[in-house]
């Protein structure tokens, strides 16, 4: 579904790159403040195992929670097709075993900030307003804890690495009436990993390589001043 959501946004900016503009708004100079409801859908499976001397079965996979969360995106406009936009979230995952120990907590709580800036370039339908987007990403872990299956393994700390990463994005403004109020559909495909690291005391027991990779879906309202 999330895939068929994101290719749907895509398919409509990429026919705005096929049409002639319609009459466009004078947007230059100006803000627009987003407020969202955001599904954020990472993978999170292991893409290397580097240390384990606990022993974990051969083949254990993982995959990270989705989360539905609140966002606030602020975007400045340096012409009317060009401009840049942030974005401001904080969300949750646990990261649970699918094979090996199928069903068990690896991570508790793992709260993510996704720092995103993406430049944009928007086409004029007059009632639509698709765009396209594609800017760098930095993900800052703030908390996260061992989950429960790890405690008995004598597991005490946990720790995902801050990574560097890149986001694709996709979406339409469809504004209403001339007072800055619209609605807004958007979807981003982060590329991103992180390293795990689960220690027994000052010990590194398992470290293992994740691919997070999520996409990131939202709709909401726009106000443009």
């Amino acid at each position: 579904m999330k895939q068929k959501f994101a290719i749907a946004l895509v398919g409509l900016a990429t026919c705005a790159c096929l049409a002639s503009p319609a009459q466009a708004e004078d947007r230059e100079g100006t803000f627009q403040i987003k407020l969202l409801g955001t599904g954020v859908l990472p993978d999170g499976k292991i893409t290397e195992l580097r240390t384990d001397t606990v022993g974990l079965p051969a083949g254990t996979q993982t995959r990270a929670t989705d989360n539905v969360v609140p966002t606030i995106a602020i975007e400045y406009f340096f012409s009317d097709n060009v401009s840049v936009e942030t974005i401001c979230c904080l969300t949750q995952h646990d990261v649970d075993a699918t094979t090996g120990l199928p069903g068990a907590e690896l991570v508790s709580n793992g709260k993510l900030i996704p720092a995103t800036l993406t430049a944009k370039y928007h086409f004029d339908l007059g009632a639509a307003k698709p765009y396209l987007g594609a800017g760098p990403t930095y993900f800052l872990w703030i908390d996260d804890e061992p989950g429960a299956a790890t405690i008995p393994l004598g597991v005490t700390n946990f720790k995902f690495s801050n990574e560097l990463g890149f986001a694709l994005q996709a979406g339409v403004d469809i504004p209403l009436g001339d007072g800055g109020f619209g609605l807004t559909l958007d979807a981003k495909r982060y590329f991103v990993n992180t390293t795990a690291r689960w220690f027994a005391g000052d010990t590194l027991a398992i470290e293992t390589k994740h691919k997070l990779d999520p996409w990131v879906l939202s709709a909401g309202v726009t106000f443009g001043f």
